[in-house]
């Protein structure tokens, strides 16, 4: 049994003569599959957005039916609630006949029912009916009659349903739900799901990914900008609208790969894959953030809402599509971390320098490339071939490895062109001191490259030298070299 799940009350014999009647989204499945559907109609062309609208006037019957027929959703990697399904299993082991009664459409029931082999009955919606709430109440006195059946919910849409009912069988409710059964209903069973869901959506939001957002205070650093304290507060400003923009993509792109997520090994418990966060609040949450961000970015001026948008609309071209295609998913990685520095840059009304532009894109090429080797690397320990929806084979390490080293290099002749620069001689009075950088540079990339060629490398190469103290050791030594040298 699932240890987040528990059956609180299990009485004696429920009567092998009442059918059991097992809802489906959030009861059965700890997930929603007409929003699910819709996101994987959405993902195969975004326009779609407009025709479910259009479908939407013809009613909620309509709409899921229009997108039930036009998706294929896989079922056995659906998030089920395994402990009210282990229960349904010993329920028809002792003689009780199951029968599946859902708001979902019809071509998902079935899908359901016969991916399980439990349920002697499907009762969902059609093209026409949606079967949900006092529709769904109607059809089951129709067949069984006034409390000739048990029901098992969650909603309180489902309250209507249990009105009617025998015994109710309580799943995963909100407290104020489980009170209102009481009164309506005999409980017989109740399970519930102990989770955090305000947790688990600050997960999905990924807020160990913001350090990456500090890029942004590059430029003040850069041109020696501290004591700007206007300047500072707009770049913390245009700091947390990034952050929120990026989480915004972040939860774009986990909705869009749900199905590849729960094929893999640890992407599987990713709050929307397992179930641990309500999809329908991720898909809530994308439009607040965004919101936020916007009116943020336009404090931080108009400049940085500008280099704001185009961050976004790359980041969701990455999701949507660029990231399936080999080597320029990467490059468009490390243009994305470029766009951070500009983004800095516009905030201060500045035009970033050549040497800040291309020393970014060849260090964070690099970077982008030992991610793509690090996940590589761990896919042939596990004896795989190919990286599923990224288009790399194992057979690509040796060429991803040259290619990420002699990018990481290129970086480095980069800082040294830019050291022997007029630009250093005029904000440095000790240029000498300067080329400490370097080796110190060549010393980090060199050293990442040999731990994941080592397959120690386990995760995002930035977020790897944000917990890794050697990292923070030759940091330290750089912002001491570069304080010595003014």
């Amino acid at each position: 049994m699932d240890r987040d799940l528990a059956l609180e009350s299990t009485p004696g014999d429920p009567g092998k003569t009442v059918p059991l009647c097992v809802d489906l989204d959030g009861t059965l499945l700890n997930t929603d599959t007409l929003v699910e559907t819709a996101v994987l109609l959405l993902k195969s062309n975004p326009l779609y957005v407009f025709a479910m609208v259009f479908w939407l006037f013809s009613g909620k019957a309509n709409l899921k039916d229009q997108i039930a027929s036009r998706t294929h959703l896989s079922v056995d990697s659906l998030p089920f609630n395994q402990p009210l399904l282990d229960w349904l299993c010993s329920q028809r082991e002792v003689g009780r006949e199951l029968v599946l009664v859902t708001a979902s459409n019809f071509r998902i029931a079935e899908a359901v029912s016969d991916h399980l082999n439990l349920f002697s009955d499907v009762i969902a919606s059609s093209s026409v009916r949606n079967l949900s709430a006092g529709n769904k109440r109607g059809e089951l006195i129709a067949r069984f009659g006034k409390g000739g059946y048990d029901y098992i919910g969650n909603s309180r849409d489902d309250l209507e349903v249990w009105a009617a009912c025998r015994n109710a069988v309580v799943v995963n409710a909100s407290p104020a739900v489980a009170r209102s059964v009481a009164p309506v209903a005999t409980i017989e069973a109740s399970f519930s799901r102990h989770r955090n869901v305000a947790s688990e959506m600050l997960r999905a939001m990924r807020p160990h990914q913001w350090t990456k957002n500090l890029l942004v205070f590059v430029s003040i650093f850069d041109a020696q900008g501290y004591a700007d304290l206007p300047l500072l507060i707009a770049t913390i400003i245009a700091f947390v609208a990034f952050c929120l923009c990026s989480s915004s993509v972040y939860l774009i792109n986990d909705l869009l790969d749900l199905e590849s997520d729960r094929g893999h090994k640890e992407k599987c418990n990713r709050p929307f894959a397992s179930g641990g966060a309500p999809v329908v609040l991720g898909v809530c949450t994308i439009p607040v953030l965004l919101i936020i961000a916007v009116l943020l970015a336009w404090a931080a001026g108009t400049s940085f809402l500008g280099v704001l948008v185009v961050y976004f609309l790359i980041t969701l071209s990455y999701s949507l599509y660029l990231k399936s295609l080999v080597l320029l998913d990467v490059l468009v990685l490390a243009g994305l971390y470029t766009l951070r520095l500009i983004a800095g840059a516009a905030v201060a009304g500045a035009v970033p320098s050549v040497w800040m532009v291309s020393f970014s894109m060849f260090i964070f090429a690099s970077l982008a490339m030992v991610k793509r080797y690090a996940e590589l690397k761990a896919l042939e320990k596990d004896a795989g071939a190919w990286t599923s929806g990224r288009g790399y084979h194992v057979s690509d390490l040796p060429i991803i490895a040259q290619l990420g080293t002699a990018s990481g290099y290129i970086s480095v002749l980069v800082l040294a062109l830019y050291i022997n620069s007029r630009e250093v001689t005029t904000l440095y009075g000790d240029q000498q001191t300067m080329w400490f950088l370097c080796p110190l540079l060549m010393y980090w990339i060199g050293r990442i490259w040999l731990i994941a060629g080592r397959g120690q490398l386990n995760q995002d190469p930035v977020m790897f030298a944000a917990r890794d103290r050697t990292s923070y050791l030759i940091f330290g030594l750089g912002v001491l070299t570069t304080l010595v040298a003014l």
